[in-house]
C-alpha cells in the first residue's frame, strides 16, 4: 500500500493523508483547511493532489477546521463516500463547517463589493463552498463511539481511541488485510495533554507498524498546569481591578473557550472571581458550548465530580454569551472593566480582531494569549514582541500588556508525545511526522532517534511512501 502526504507536511495546518491499498481502495485521513498567509501555500485550499471522486472514504480525527475545513469542498468536487468520525466530532462539524462557509461567503461578498466600488477589473472571488454544500456534506457522516473496532471495508477495520485534544478527538488505528497479511497503521491526530480540565487523558493506541504522528510542539516543553488557576486570577485582578481595564483572551471557539469558562466558573463557585462581567463574544463558541453539554461521555472524572456541585460548569451569573453583533460592538466602546473571551485564537479573523484594533493601544488593557499562533498572524507577531501592528489598514502602537500562558495548550509537548508513543517501541517500523514546522520536526526526529525510534521521516507535501 501507499501513503501520500497531501497536507500538514512541514506545516501546522491543512491535515490530509491519503492511503491507497494495493486493490486501489483509497482512504483519506482528515481533510483540513490551510490557515495562514505563506505565499507557497496560497493555492493549497483550492487544489487537490488527488481526485476527490476517487476517494472511497474519509476518516476524521477531530473537528478543528485545519483537519476538516475542506471536507465540503471535497464533497462539492466529487467525493461520494462515507465520512467516519466520533459522535462528538460529527456534532461539532455541523456548526464549525457551517460557520466556515458563512465566513467565506461574507468575505467573497465584501471583496466583490469592494472591487465593484473601485471599478477594478479582474475575477470575482468565490467561496470554497457554501452553506448548502455543508448541508449535503453532513448527510455523509457516520458516527462511532470510542474503543470499538468497526468495518469501513471488507478488509479494513478502524478503531477510535480518545486523543484528549478537544471534544470527540480521536487517534485512528487501521487494521488492514491484504495479500494474506494483516497490517496496522496508526494516525495520532492531534494528541492532547494529560491532566487537563474537562476531557479525559489521551489513551494509548494499539501497537502499529507505521505511525503518522503530529509534531506541533516537538521541540518544546509546556509550562506546568499547577498554579495556572492562580496565575489567571492574578492577571484578572491586575488588569480589571487594579488598572480597571479589559482582559481580552483570544481563544479558539471549540475547546479553549470552554476550558477557560470552566476555570472561571470554578473561581466563581469558590468565591474568588472579582465581581466583573465576563463575555464570551463568539456565536460559534456559544453553539459549541451547547454541544459540550450534550456529550458528557467525553468528560473526565474531575468534571463529573464537579457536576455534583454545579450542574452547569459553563455558566455563572456574571457570564454573558454574546451572539448579537451590535452587543459585540458595544463592548469596544465601553470603558467598564471586563473579561472578553473571543475568537479567533490567532487574532487574524473574527470578532477578536475588532477587539484587538480597539484595545491594543491602551496601556490599561491586557491581551492573554493561550494557544499556538502562526508567526505571520497578529497573535504570532504579538508573541514575538511586536511593538506595532497593522490592522484594517491602520498602524496601531502596542501599549496593552501581552501575557502568554502556554499551559492552556491542547497539544502535547515533546515529553508528552514521547509518553504517548512509548508503547510503540519494538513494533513500529516507521514514523512519519506531520502537523509541525520543519524546525520543530527535525528536533523531534532527533529526540525520537535518541529514545529508540530509529526510522523517522519528515514528508514533503505530495511525497508518497510505499509501506
Amino acid at each position: 500500500m501507499k501513503i501520500q502526504f497531501c497536507g500538514a507536511a512541514r506545516q501546522v495546518t491543512g491535515s490530509a493523508h491519503l492511503i491507497t491499498l494495493d486493490n486501489g481502495y483509497k482512504i483519506l485521513l482528515d481533510c483540513g483547511l490551510y490557515q495562514g498567509n505563506a505565499a507557497s501555500w496560497k493555492q493549497f485550499n483550492e487544489e487537490w493532489l488527488f481526485s476527490p471522486a476517487d476517494v472511497d472514504c474519509l476518516i476524521l480525527s477531530h473537528a478543528h477546521i485545519d483537519h476538516t475545513g475542506r471536507v465540503p469542498k471535497l464533497v462539492k468536487d466529487g467525493f461520494d463516500g462515507c465520512i467516519h468520525a466520533t459522535h462528538a466530532t460529527r456534532s461539532l462539524c455541523s456548526i464549525m463547517l457551517l460557520d466556515s462557509a458563512k465566513i467565506q461567503e461574507r468575505d467573497a461578498e465584501y471583496h466583490n463589493r469592494l472591487v465593484a466600488k473601485k471599478r477594478k477589473k479582474g475575477p470575482l472571488r468565490k467561496p470554497l463552498y457554501t452553506a448548502e454544500d455543508v448541508h449535503q456534506t453532513m448527510d455523509k457522516f457516520v458516527g462511532y463511539g470510542y474503543n470499538r473496532w468497526f468495518n469501513i471495508h471488507d478488509d479494513v477495520e478502524v478503531l477510535f481511541k480518545d486523543a484528549g485534544h478537544i471534544l470527540g478527538s480521536a487517534s485512528v488505528s487501521l487494521r488492514i488485510r491484504e495479500n494474506g497479511q494483516t497490517r496496522m497503521i496508526g494516525f495520532s491526530g492531534d494528541v492532547g495533554r494529560p491532566n487537563r480540565p474537562i476531557l479525559r487523558d489521551p489513551q494509548p493506541m494499539p501497537e502499529v507498524e507505521y505511525m503518522i504522528c503530529e509534531s506541533t510542539y516537538g521541540d518544546k516543553d509546556h509550562e506546568g498546569a499547577p498554579g495556572e488557576m492562580s496565575r489567571l486570577l492574578k492577571i484578572i485582578k491586575e488588569t480589571c481591578v487594579v488598572k480597571k481595564g479589559k482582559l481580552i483572551i483570544p481563544a479558539f471557539s471549540v475547546g479553549r473557550t470552554q476550558e477557560i469558562v470552566y476555570m472561571l466558573d470554578q473561581l466563581e463557585t469558590a468565591g474568588s472571581l472579582p465581581r466583573i462581567p465576563v463575555y464570551v463574544d463568539s456565536p460559534l463558541a456559544v453553539n459549541a458550548t451547547t454541544i459540550f453539554g450534550t456529550h458528557p461521555e467525553c468528560y473526565d472524572a474531575q468534571l463529573n465530580e464537579y457536576l455534583l456541585v454545579d450542574n452547569n460548569p459553563f455558566g455563572f451569573n456574571a457570564l454573558t454569551y454574546v451572539k448579537d453583533v451590535e452587543v459585540s460592538k458595544s463592548l469596544n466602546s465601553s470603558n467598564e472593566p471586563c473579561i472578553i473571551i473571543s475568537s479567533s485564537g490567532m487574532m487574524n479573523a473574527g470578532r477578536v480582531k475588532h477587539h484587538l484594533f480597539n484595545n491594543i493601544d491602551h496601556s490599561k488593557n491586557t491581551f492573554l494569549i493561550v494557544g499556538y499562533c502562526s508567526p505571520e498572524t497578529p497573535g504570532g507577531r504579538l508573541r514575538d514582541g511586536a511593538e506595532i501592528l497593522r490592522l484594517f489598514g491602520e498602524e496601531k502602537i502596542v501599549r496593552a500588556k501581552i501575557e502568554i500562558m502556554d499551559s492552556f495548550s491542547a497539544h502535547a509537548d515533546r515529553g508528552e508525545l514521547l509518553d504517548f508513543l512509548d508503547n510503540q517501541k519494538g513494533s513500529v517500523k516507521k514514523i512519519f511526522l506531520v502537523h509541525g514546522t520543519i524546525e520543530r520536526q527535525e528536533k523531534f526526529r532527533d529526540l525520537l532517534n535518541e529514545n529508540g525510534f530509529p526510522e523517522v521521516n519528515i514528508p514533503k507535501l505530495g511525497q508518497e511512501f510505499t509501506v
